[in-house]
């Protein structure tokens, strides 16, 4: 593979969108790009701030609470059109949580206003008395084969897909977008949505990679498969977590939390 390479990342949103560790996802691709020695560059956008969002090759929109989602939502509405255009000119987003939930039509929270959405992907989410808190295990069947993904899922929207927008994947374990269709998560073009936290990123390296490669062949074209990385630490990580996740199947939380009441 030609050097020097370098990956333009954008973390949207930091300071308000990182809950349950999501910033390890950034870190996770920023270290397995150094040991191929390919080069990162990260843009960190806040609020009241509208980049150019096709310019970057991978976008990561993380997970947060209802407060700073809300903040979150009042200013991505100016943030949208280019948004929109990155997601269609296949620049690759990694959407967590809140971020998934803004890339559709709204999130009506069980309790609240209803907050707009930048349409971007046909899809809408509905606050529910259930929370799905548990060990989540899916699988996935792009990037050349049928492959696992695990994480913990923390959320009480219940997303419904439109018919012609895929899940990322299939529950194996868990609740997944609504506990219902057996769906989890959306994929659209190079745009990979999901409940999945943990971070996802570290137990599933494949996923990284994938997310990784897409990235440089949106800035340098076709390219050769990434140089194979010794991932037994994350193998390891990765079969640990899918055995919690078959071992809480069935059950909607790991926890005993306080159910919502209006």
């Amino acid at each position: 593979m030609p050097k020097p390479w370098t990956l333009r990342i954008c973390h949207l949103y930091p300071s308000l969108l990182g809950v349950a560790g999501d910033r390890g996802n950034l870190i996770a691709i920023q270290q397995r790009c150094a040991w191929r020695d390919i080069g990162t560059e990260v843009t960190e956008v806040g609020v009241e701030t509208v980049p150019d969002f096709s310019a970057f090759d991978l976008i990561l929109f993380h997970g947060g609470q209802d407060k700073e989602m809300d903040v979150a939502a009042k200013d991505v509405g100016d943030k949208a059109e280019s948004l929109r255009q990155a997601v269609e000119t296949d620049v690759v987003m990694l959407a967590v949580c809140a971020g998934y939930q803004l890339l559709g039509h709204y999130y009506q929270p069980f309790i609240g206003p209803r907050l707009a959405g930048i349409e971007a992907l046909d899809l809408y989410t509905v606050g529910g008395a259930r929370r799905f808190m548990n060990h989540i295990a899916i699988e996935c069947d792009f990037a050349g084969g049928t492959r696992s993904l695990v994480g913990f899922e923390n959320h009480s929207g219940q997303t419904r897909l439109g018919p012609e927008l895929q899940p990322l994947g299939r529950v194996i374990a868990g609740g997944g977008n609504n506990g219902e269709d057996g769906a989890e998560g959306a994929r659209y073009r190079q745009v990979y949505a999901t409940y999945l936290h943990g971070p996802v990123l570290p137990k599933n390296p494949w996923f990284t990679d994938h997310l990784i490669w897409q990235g440089l062949r949106h800035r340098y074209g076709e390219i050769e498969p990434l140089s194979p990385l010794p991932d037994g630490a994350e193998e390891r990580a990765h079969e640990a977590a899918l055995k919690l996740a078959l071992r809480m199947k069935g059950k909607t939380t790991a926890l005993e939390p306080t159910p919502w009441r209006r």
